[in-house]
């Protein structure tokens, strides 16, 4: 029990912090009403055209750009972590997880030189340009 009572006593301020929030913006927020804030608002745009219309590519193609540059970084991120302490990759190595430490780099420089590849074949295609 001792050793639960930190996180029940954690689970108990956060709901009681985020049940005050709510209440004390209800209480203190203005309560002013009127067209433009009944209006529905969607991906930063006013929906004034029709619900049918198409988007540009180019809004899908800068959002999968983000996706992978954002999981390269999640990729990259522990990599360096790793190979920066002592207990990292060489523990790997030594317990014969990984052949050596040389492969772990070749194997995230790889990766880096793919994503090169792919940012460059977005430059090429135009996708960072903002018309």
């Amino acid at each position: 029990m001792d050793a639960i009572l930190p996180v029940l006593l954690f689970v108990a301020i956060a709901a009681a912090v985020s049940v005050g929030l709510v209440v004390f913006a209800e209480l203190v927020g203005p309560r002013r009403s009127g067209a433009v804030k009944e209006m529905p608002y969607e991906s930063g745009m006013d929906p004034v055209h029709d619900t049918r219309r198409r988007f540009d590519v180019r809004f899908h193609l800068v959002a999968i750009t983000f996706l992978v540059f954002d999981v390269e970084l999640l990729f990259l991120y522990p990599w360096a972590v790793a190979s920066r302490s002592a207990a990292g990759i060489d523990a790997a190595v030594a317990g014969g997880l990984v052949s050596s430490r040389g492969l772990v780099f070749v194997g995230a420089m790889l990766f880096t030189g793919l994503v090169i590849v792919g940012f460059a074949y977005d430059w090429r295609k135009g996708v960072f340009r903002w018309r």
